[in-house]
């Protein structure tokens, strides 16, 4: 039965921002057979016991009320985790996907005028509206954001959805990342350590650097941090340090809670804030009661997901090794999933090759990386027989 229901030309009742939108495409969820999943690097174990009593005891009459608007417990939790001052150096909401969307209308795009002597709340609606005329006059300010060529595909769509300009800066040869590329004029800058899709870590100490020189700039430095439990070297101890860096995590990763969708920041208070006043100006409750519940556990069960974490990156370093024997490239990777290409097969050739056998990986049609495909670490059974098809196709 055919569920697609997307348009294929504008409605006319859509808003220009919206025709001229190219969404994000995730990975594909088909329902039409079982498949081995390595396409949308969801982690292949379980969520913590202690997260599934502790989303069963949630589920229970207080339902029939709202969640904590503030989700004070949670953000406790994480603050404590990471020795933060408070909660309110901490946000959370639907998924880090919600909250970068938040964070890119929060602190990216036209803000010289208010960010001067402006403080009072109509001063700030004042110099809001001067901005907008401003930009209507034809003469915004155009320092654009700044984030890879080659990264999570997200980050052009809440540009181009908030009205951002954004410059992508290209990789380097090897699909490196220069943090000396991104010391420019901009309104800011994002990047993902590691990277998605190619899996390749950036050294903390770059990164330090190039915070203190957008900090100069006033400038936010958004850090995403997805996958940093697998290999990556974290900057979360660093948000005390620097008040213009913001550490974005998911639950979907190491903590296996892809379904409940959660995420949170770590940052300094005022960026907080800023987080907070976009979120309320859309959906005071994010989380709901089940969500809140599950993901607390998660955050205190550390030596549960470490253990996980662990090995699953004992799994891809095993797979790296007898993919390398088959001939494949694969890039070093510090996250849950693998880049690879092989000299023999187009990458949209392997692609459909593995599907036909049962396998999901990742394939993007798009210029440098077409013949490369993302492959999510699985179980050690579900890398084996990844590797024995790709034996057998190559």
């Amino acid at each position: 039965m055919k569920t697609d229901t997307r348009l294929i030309s504008p409605s006319p009742y859509w808003s220009q921002r919206l025709a001229a939108l190219e969404p994000y495409t995730p990975g594909e969820q088909p329902r039409d057979r079982r498949y081995i999943k390595l396409n949308t690097n969801e982690s292949p174990y379980p969520p913590s016991p202690k997260v599934l009593e502790a989303i069963r005891q949630a589920a229970n009459a207080d339902l029939r009320l709202y969640p904590d608007p503030t989700c004070l417990a949670l953000r406790t939790a994480i603050a404590e985790r990471y020795g933060l001052p408070g909660a309110d150096w901490v946000f959370v909401g639907n998924g880090s996907d919600e909250i970068l969307a938040f964070a890119f209308a929060a602190f990216f795009g036209p803000r010289e005028a208010a960010a001067g002597a402006k403080s009072t709340a109509q001063e700030a609606k004042e110099a809001a509206e001067q901005t907008a005329l401003q930009t209507a006059a034809g003469n915004p300010d155009t320092r654009p954001l700044l984030f890879p060529d080659i990264t999570y595909s997200f980050y052009p769509v809440y540009a181009e959805l908030w009205n951002i300009p954004f410059r992508t800066i290209p990789v380097h040869d090897h699909f490196e990342i220069s943090v000396e590329d991104y010391k420019q004029p901009a309104c800011g800058v994002v990047l993902a350590n590691p990277n998605a899709p190619t899996g390749i870590g950036l050294a903390r100490e770059s990164l330090i650097k190039l915070i203190d020189w957008h900090r100069e700039a006033g400038n936010v430095v958004l850090v995403d941090e997805a996958y940093v439990d697998f290999g990556g070297e974290s900057l979360a101890d660093q948000v005390q340090r620097y008040n213009n860096l913001l550490v974005v995590h998911t639950l979907s990763k190491s903590r296996s809670l892809a379904g409940l969708r959660v995420g949170y920041a770590l940052g300094h208070p005022d960026l907080i804030e800023g987080l907070r006043r976009i979120k309320d100006s859309f959906n005071s409750y994010t989380l709901d009661r089940l969500a809140l519940a599950g993901a607390q556990a998660a955050i205190e069960d550390r030596e549960y997901y470490d253990a996980m974490a662990a090995r699953i990156v004992a799994t891809r370093e095993r797979s790296r090794a007898e993919l390398e024997a088959l001939g494949f490239e694969v890039l070093p990777s510090a996250a849950n999933f693998i880049f690879i290409r092989h000299p023999a097969r187009r990458g949209a050739e392997l692609f459909q090759a593995l599907r036909n056998r049962g396998i999901l990986v990742r394939h993007w049609n798009k210029g440098r990386i077409y013949d490369y495909l993302r492959v999510s670490i699985g179980t050690d059974e579900e890398m084996d027989t990844l590797i024995r098809i790709c034996r057998e196709i190559i």
